[in-house]
This record gives structure tokens, sequence and C-alpha cells, in this order.
């Protein structure tokens, strides 16, 4: 049992998550970070949600609309059947810009006889805190709460309000329709205008899909992960969150939960790195400039984590009226690793801006504001990377010095000096080497471990971490090298569970791990794919997309022993790990094709 069988809809403004069985337990309007509107996802009593009940004689079936973030539910009895087609509007302005009204729209689309369902329309706004009352208007239902402040929601609709409210039986004769909205609609909705909308977002994620490329395997997840991280980019800012929801447990009944609606510089970073290789520029450019506005002092240092409007102050708050998923609680908004010292930030940072520039460097228009930025990030690391930190999973407790941060320091001056050489800055180029060179020394000297025979998670430790997979993927060591190979293999032995991995198996400030993080399982096949074990990495990476949900969607973490999804969800780490693994596969056949032909 998966538990997390949602699909989720978007609009690069908010989302919505909706069950396989066609009900919509979360959504925040207007967006991604305010109040929820449904929540029962963290509170099956309270927290409100829009669902669509069938008879028992129903089946009921879920697919995305190919290439789309349309999602479409199928209820059928054999005689009487109609979807719903779930999505929030996406598409092209005729004055430019996009159309992404803070709206979901449930299209009604009738199929054969005459199908009957029930609307359990029972919206719990600012978090499901106080009561929300609905009141049938002549054009829509208000529902709204006067609750911490004043919140207020419309629902327009094709069939009878009155049996909306009262959750009588509906029969679908033809389509029609529900459109939720945050703002009231200065014209009244006919089921035609929302079919034009249905059409209009259908053709605009048709057209953005056809610009990621065809890959020869595993081409279907590739392009699922990459609409999924599209779906996770906040057009308004260009910041990218790290997932849609917040408080799902990485082990159901613990503590471990958190905000994920935020911009991690580290994860978005990652996810634009992988986006950019698919060629969607646009998203690119958007997160730069979001970048580029966080910095308005040359010597301001970086939060490891910023608010998706840019907000630096992310105070965590708990949620006490709230169950929790599954009684998993606390439920937390805001989140106060925000304030932690993270050093890997920089190198990843600057990892970005490099690959940018090398790509697209006669089209960046923003060249002087990244040359400065750069020039500032090498500044704070050269004076900084002895010091110790929080590391990539956000100990709370004493700092160390992890291995993973010194080795991103060490790439911050590495593609410091890269760009240095694209933009003819040649001055601080010798003077970066040496650091570039010092750091790495530091690395060898006291991150290998020779009783382990392995990169150690962090400086005198015996323990290992999959984040040290990293190293061979950053250029900091090749994949052949025998201190390399050995570090698989000692992680394999000591992290791995039957094919799924241990981030590490140390205690922290909550305990020992008791799941798998799903990105550092994808860290490992592809490491084990690059020193040359492709076979058993192809086998895992085949038997850890079998644990996804339903559409091919995956949270933070994995149960070891029900492999059920755990953790924030969708995670935009878990896709674009996907995605590299994939599009190396992927190439690595293209490769032997090549070969084939030429011989």
């Amino acid at each position: 049992m998966n538990n997390l069988d949602y699909g989720i809809i978007g609009n690069c403004r908010s989302a919505a998550l909706i069950s396989k069985t066609g009900s919509l337990d979360w959504c925040c309007l207007p967006e991604f970070n305010s109040a929820s509107v449904f929540a029962k996802l963290l509170d099956e009593e309270i927290g409100g949600s829009f669902g669509i009940t069938v008879e028992s004689s129903y089946t009921i079936a879920q697919n995305y609309k190919e290439n789309t973030a349309i999602l479409i539910t199928i209820f059928s009895n054999g005689e009487d059947a109609f979807e719903v087609h779930d999505f929030m509007p996406r598409y092209y302005k005729e004055k430019g810009g996009y159309h992404t009204p803070p709206n979901v729209i449930r299209y009604i689309r009738h199929i054969s006889g005459t199908p009957k369902f029930r609307a359990l329309y029972n919206p719990k706004l600012g978090y499901a805190k106080g009561e929300t009352k609905s009141y049938i208007k002549d054009n829509f239902i208000a529902s709204l709460t006067k609750e911490d402040k004043f919140d207020t929601v419309f629902l327009y609709t094709s069939y009878n309000k009155s049996d909306v409210v009262e959750g009588n039986e509906i029969e679908v004769k033809e389509d029609g329709f529900f459109q939720l909205c945050y703002n009231e609609k200065i014209n009244t909705p006919i089921t035609h205008d929302i079919y034009v909308e249905l059409k209009r977002t259908n053709e605009y994620w048709m057209e953005w899909t056809s610009r990621t490329p065809n890959y020869s395997r595993y081409n279907m997840e590739i392009t699922r992960s990459s609409i999924t991280l599209k779906l996770l980019s906040y057009d308004k800012s260009g910041a990218i969150l790290a997932a849609a929801t917040t408080s799902l447990p990485e082990t159901i009944g613990e503590v471990r939960n958190w905000d994920y609606r935020f911009c991690w510089i580290r994860d978005a970073s990652m996810v634009i790195k992988v986006v950019s290789e698919l060629g969607h520029k646009n998203i690119v450019k958007r997160y730069l400039q979001f970048i580029i506005d966080l910095i308005p002092d040359k010597d301001e240092k970086l939060q490891i984590m910023y608010g998706i409007n840019k907000e630096k102050d992310l105070t965590e708050k708990t949620l006490e009226h709230l169950s929790g998923y599954k009684g998993s609680k606390p439920v937390r908004i805001g989140n106060g690793a925000h304030k932690q010292r993270q050093n890997d930030i920089y190198g990843i940072l600057v990892d970005v801006i490099y690959e940018q520039l090398a790509k697209f460097d006669s089209d960046i228009d923003n060249g002087e504001e990244l040359w400065g930025i750069t020039k500032g990030i090498v500044w704070i690391v050269t004076n900084h990377w002895k010091e110790a930190d929080k590391g990539i999973w956000e100990f709370r407790g004493d700092d160390r010095h992890f291995t993973f941060s010194k080795v991103l320091c060490w790439v911050a001056l590495n593609r410091a000096v890269k760009i240095a050489k694209i933009l003819g800055k040649t001055r601080k180029i010798a003077k970066w080497e040496l650091i570039e060179q010092e750091i790495k020394d530091d690395i060898y000297k006291n991150a290998w471990n020779p009783e382990v025979n392995a990169f150690v998670q962090s400086y005198g430790s015996s323990h290992l971490d999959a984040s040290v997979l990293l190293m061979e993927s950053y250029g900091f060591i090749g994949a052949k090298n025998p201190k390399f190979v050995a570090t698989v293999k000692a992680i394999e032995k000591e992290l791995c569970n039957d094919g799924l991995l241990y981030r590490y198996k140390n205690e922290d400030d909550f305990g020992l791990p008791s799941s798998s993080f799903t990105i550092c399982t994808f860290w490992f096949i592809n490491s084990l794919f690059k020193i040359g074990e492709e076979e058993r990495a192809m086998k895992y990476f085949d038997q850890l997309l079998s644990y996804s949900n339903h559409l091919g969607l995956f949270s933070e973490d994995i149960d070891f022993k029900t492999k059920r999804l755990l953790g924030n969800f969708p995670q935009a780490y878990s896709h674009l790990a996907l995605i590299e693994c994939a599009v190396n596969f992927s190439k690595k056949n293209e490769a032997k094709i090549l070969e084939m032909i030429r011989k």
C-alpha cells in the first residue's frame, strides 16, 4: 500500500493533490505557501477535502493526459461512465506572459449512459483553524472563515448549487464543471468557457514537453519527472520548491515532519542544472534572477533557503489542532533550518552559474551580476571553508567538518576559475587555483579513512554517508579512481538495504534513521553505473521505479520493509535524481547503438 497515491496538478503559482479516487485533499491558495483550503492530507477528520464519490459498482482508474499536467480520473460501471479532468489553468496570454489564476478546475466529461456521483465539497480555510461556512449565492458558492484573518473562496459550477452543498446525488447527462477560485470572477463561467481553459492548458503542456529531448530509454519517466519539477517552480520570483507539502513524515508516528514549501538553494540549484540539461531555459533564467535579487550586497551571506517570494524569516510554528498525516505530529509551518550554516550551498550555486555561462554565454544578459556573485562567493568560501557546519542533512546538533560541504567548497573555487576563463577575467585565477588545491589536499588528508577504506561522512569519523557519492558527479574524483570505487562498494555494504539506501546510519538529533532517502538510492545507482557495474545499476533502477506511485511520482522517502512512500510529496530531489540516472543510462544506450551502426 503506497498511501501517497496522489497526483499533482498546478500552474507554477500553486498546486493541489488529488487522490486516486478523485478526492482533492491538499490545496493552498492563492500561492504554494498560503494557508490551506483543503488539508485532509494532514487531518482526515477536520482538514477539509473536495471528494467525488460514486456507488461501489463503479471502478476508478487514474492517469495523466500524456505529456501534460492534466490529471484524469475515470469512473465507470460498464454502462455508465464519466471522467474528471483536474487541472490548474496555465497558458500564454496574447499580450505576453502567462494566464495562471489561483483556480482549480474539475471538468466533468460525460462518456456514456447516465452516471451519478456526489460532490463532497468541504473547504476548511486557514489550515482548518476555525469554522468555514459556505453560502449559496446567485452565481457561486462562497466559503469563508474569520479565524485569524478573513479569507474566502468561490466555487462556480454547472450543477445545482444546493445539491453540491448538501452532497446530493448528481446525474451526468452532459459535460459539466466545478471551478474553485480564490477571487470572485468578473464574468460567470459556463461549461464552454471551462472547456476552452482545458484545451488551452493542454496545448501549453504539449508545447512545453515537446521542447524536452526524446531519449531511447526511460523517456516516459523523464518526461513525467520534468513536468513534476516544472510544477514545483514558482513563476513570480523564479524560486523552486523542495516539495508541494508540509509535515508528511519521514517515518509514520515520528517527529521528522518539516515544511518543504520553500526554496532551498541546494535543491533548487540541482533542479536547475538538470532542467537546463533538458533545454528549458526560461526556468533557468528566472532562477538566476531570483538569486541575483537575493544578493543586493556583495558581502551578504546566503541563507540556505528562502521563502518563494524571497522571504528571509521562515519562523517555524506548529499547528497543534491538526492530528498530522496518519497521526504523525507535529504539523509544522515555516522551517527553523533557515538559520543554519551549510557551506555546500556556495559550490552548488557557482556550479549552476558556470553551467549556464558555458551553455548560454552569448545569451545570458546578467553576466556582470553573475560574475559579481561568483567573486562574492569565492570571498566567503576562502574565509570560511575551514569552519564546521550543519551539512547537507541539516543536523540540528553540533557543527562538524562534513566531507560533502568541503567537496562543494572545492567546487566553488573550481567553477569560479572556469567562469573567470569564460569571461576573460584572468587576474584572480592563480590565487583561486591555489585555494582550490589546498581544499582538495585537505579533503584527501582528512576525509579518507583507511580503516573503513572509504571517504567518510565527516573528518575523523568512521561513519559512511551517501552524499559523498556526489564527489564524482561534481568532478572532484574520477569514477575509476580506486578510492571512489572503494567508497561506492563500502557504501553499498553498509548503507544499502534490499536495493534502498540509508542517508547514513549513525544517530542524529532524532535517533536512528528508519526510512530510505530516495535521492540517495538514485545517487548510488548512478555511481554504480559510473564505476562499470552497469547491469546491477539498471536492475536496481528498475526496482526503484517500481516503488513509485501509480502515476510515477516519488516522495522524499521509502519505507525499507513495506516500500511505502513517505515524506513530503512530490519531492523535487527524487525526480531530479531520477532524470539524471535515466539520462545517463539512455546516453550510454544511444552511444552503443551508434557504435553498432558504425560497425
